[in-house]
């Protein structure tokens, strides 16, 4: 990699700072669900088609665009940003507080596709200084099934051309701003939803003989299942299983006919993640059959565990030490967070890193998904930086 491509990507983001917090900021201020990011999706043409960067619309609202660089056939790099937002309420008072009510950037994906804009804008200005293809990919959908990674793949995102390697990145506020991390190998959990419903015919809550208590079983089940992680799985395999929902019942005097639950289920193995399914599903049937209930169970099968290629991610921490300074990379730890970067990783050789967005003297150090979730802006010049020179270089 040459020095100086290096220093033009750093001497770019510098200069395209202030414009791309402008562009965070309206994205911020305009947030749309997943699959529904229609206005998303136009700005980001709308910054696309002034540098004359060709694109296409796939999977109704994401954005693939391509820069192509000298000898572009030597090698295709894939970049990609998520766009979509969460049902939350913004609590921030910020000038760009999220204005579409109960919908707010609480994960960063404003933050992610500003990134990926401002790597375009720099790729493109520096097209005859790097070698390859670079892919663009604003993806819809990451926070909620089946993923819009899934759906962009079998849309033929991964061909014509075919990216060799995929580069993604996400905000972190417990990492500071300035600094990075990296982990090779498995860095976060497959993620599947269940949804369970409990029948019997309801009653009076002072003749319970009379029914299935279906408070009392959906109770019984919830801490049941957890024997499922408990006394099945081995210890040293990370796992996770949490009922996160319990609707039932509308009074004091009535059990109710009908309980419904919710939960997630995590793992970092797929032979086990399956077995687990059945498990649940077993160990769900019968007991709620035998305290006298009908049952129906669904387990939405998600994303898959992110694997991050060992080479790939080696090459990147090693780019960013060089970008930000040795001393501001650190690993990422494994989490039972999950990714749908996990159905690009699969496919091919994938680095998701993290972007220090924190900064406790600012406050800004609340975690995602919250409703006064921040970043500290500054963090978007090193993010827009480091993502050009990944897709600049590739492997290299």
């Amino acid at each position: 990699m040459s020095e100086n491509l290096q220093q033009h990507i750093k001497r770019l983001a510098g200069e395209y700072a202030a414009e791309m917090i402008e562009v965070r900021r309206h994205l911020h201020a305009n947030p749309e669900l997943s699959y529904k990011e229609f206005n998303t999706s136009t700005y980001i043409q709308q910054q696309l088609s002034p540098l004359a960067i060709p694109f296409e619309v796939k999977a109704t609202t994401g954005v693939i665009g391509l820069i192509k660089g000298k000898n572009p056939g030597k090698r295709t790099v894939a970049l990609r940003g998520d766009m979509d937002a969460l049902p939350i309420t913004e609590e921030n008072d910020v000038p760009y507080k999220s204005t579409i009510p109960g919908v707010m950037h609480a994960c960063g994906h404003d933050v992610h596709t500003t990134c990926l804009l401002g790597a375009a804008k720099i790729l493109n200005t520096l097209k005859d200084e790097w070698e390859g293809t670079v892919k663009l990919i604003f993806q819809p959908g990451e926070e909620k099934n089946p993923g819009g990674a899934s759906l962009l793949i079998k849309e033929g995102v991964l061909e014509n051309p075919a990216p060799q390697s995929i580069f993604a990145l996400h905000v972190h506020p417990g990492l500071d701003v300035g600094k990075l991390s990296f982990r090779g190998g498995m860095v976060m959990a497959s993620a599947d939803e269940i949804y369970i419903t409990i029948r019997a015919k309801g009653g009076h809550a002072a003749a319970p003989q009379n029914t299935a208590d279906t408070i009392l079983i959906a109770s019984h089940l919830i801490v049941s299942l957890q024997q499922v992680i408990s006394r099945n799985n081995d210890p040293f395999n990370p796992s996770v299983l949490s009922i996160t929902a319990f609707q039932g019942g509308f009074t004091t005097n009535v059990i109710p006919s009908e309980v419904k639950l919710m939960g997630t289920f995590r793992a970092m193995n797929e032979v086990w993640r399956f077995k687990a399914h059945e498990l649940i599903i077993k160990m769900s049937t019968e007991l709620v059959h035998s305290m006298g209930a009908e049952i129906d169970i669904k387990i939405d099968v998600g994303y898959p565990f992110v694997l991050n290629n060992e080479k790939l991610s080696a090459s990147a921490r090693k780019k960013g030490e060089g970008y930000v300074g040795k001393e501001n990379v650190e690993e990422t730890e494994l989490r039972m967070g999950a990714e749908d970067f996990a159905f690009y990783s699969h496919q091919i050789p994938g680095c998701f890193f993290r972007l220090g967005v924190g900064n406790k003297a600012k406050g800004i150090s609340i975690g995602v998904h919250t409703p006064t979730f921040n970043v500290d802006e500054g963090a978007i010049e090193i993010g827009m930086g480091m993502m050009a020179l990944l897709g600049a270089t590739g492997a290299e």
